[in-house]
């Protein structure tokens, strides 16, 4: 996204302002870019007869046409011609067998659609439908096949932030059970029971009077591994309608669990990458409750 600014030097209203400092633009062109781009004084404003005054600072965002093609649902943080990394929203599924469904899978290939680049997306792995966060996406079964071959060589760093009910003691600590898949949930044992090892790492890294804000990393990658673990040590994730507490009183509306870091080696590159996004604001908010 580029931005341009312009400082008024005279009164007059703001469509005349601009035609008059982008005489390459189309007057069409231009009414659309005030439609949505453009700030007077840090405020965005549509108004055609808007009163600038002199001394005003004008400041249109222009975005190139990648840009709008972008999806919604997700933010791309990377991309290059063999695989995405995107941040993925709560509420979004990652893959679904039904076509009809709205999910990580099919936003991204109605975006490669738009964009003309004549590949799929494929599943490399999973987030939870209300857990956001970094996701790779392959564009090719072959990219994704060789993260699937070789996961633990190939993903070097992943790591997810929670915020807690209560107080974990001790602060930090492993948890490790024995997981399989139960009618409606994901059942844990502390020996094993024929189930599939699940190995989970947590650090407390902020508490407040009612919650703790806990940096997870994972050995292994279970389904629903983290709530089920802090489950375990009776301090569910807050506002988590399967595995939390069913009193919920949160004043949040959404699984406080985000996915922050994913570090990996390129699998057809070689290249170590990192990624990381900030911890989302609803979960700061609770921390200072």
């Amino acid at each position: 996204m580029k931005k341009t600014e312009y400082i008024v030097d005279e009164p007059c209203e703001l469509l005349a302002f601009l035609i008059a400092r982008m005489p390459e633009t189309s007057k069409s062109r231009v009414k659309e870019l005030l439609a949505h781009n453009v700030y007077v004084d840090g405020r965005r404003t549509s108004q055609f007869n808007y009163p600038l005054q002199r001394g005003m600072k004008v400041s249109i965002e222009k975005t190139s046409f990648q840009d709008r093609l972008r999806p919604r649902d997700l933010d791309i943080v990377y991309e290059d011609q063999h695989l995405l990394v995107v941040n993925k929203h709560e509420g979004l599924l990652s893959y679904s067998r039904n076509p009809a469904d709205k999910t990580v899978i099919t936003v991204i290939n109605q975006y490669l659609e738009a964009t003309r680049q004549h590949c799929h997306a494929h599943v490399v792995h999973r987030l939870d439908r209300d857990t956001s966060g970094l996701m790779v996406v392959g564009k090719s079964k072959e990219v994704s096949r060789m993260f699937e071959e070789d996961w633990k060589g190939t993903v070097y760093d992943r790591r997810y932030v929670a915020v807690a009910w209560g107080h974990l003691e001790p602060p930090q600590g492993e948890i490790r059970s024995w997981l399989t898949d139960g009618e409606y949930c994901v059942l844990s044992s502390p020996t094993d029971n024929g189930g599939k090892l699940a190995v989970t790492h947590y650090e407390v890294t902020r508490t407040s009077r009612r919650y703790s804000l806990v940096d997870l990393k994972l050995d292994t990658g279970r389904r629903n591994q983290i709530r089920v673990h802090l489950r375990e040590l009776k301090h569910p994730v807050v506002h988590d309608p399967m595995y939390g507490y069913k009193d919920d009183i949160s004043p949040v509306s959404r699984l406080c669990l985000h996915a922050y870091r994913l570090g990996f080696t390129h699998p057809v590159t070689g290249r170590r990458l990192k990624f990381e996004t900030p911890v989302p604001a609803p979960f700061l908010k609770l921390m200072e409750m």
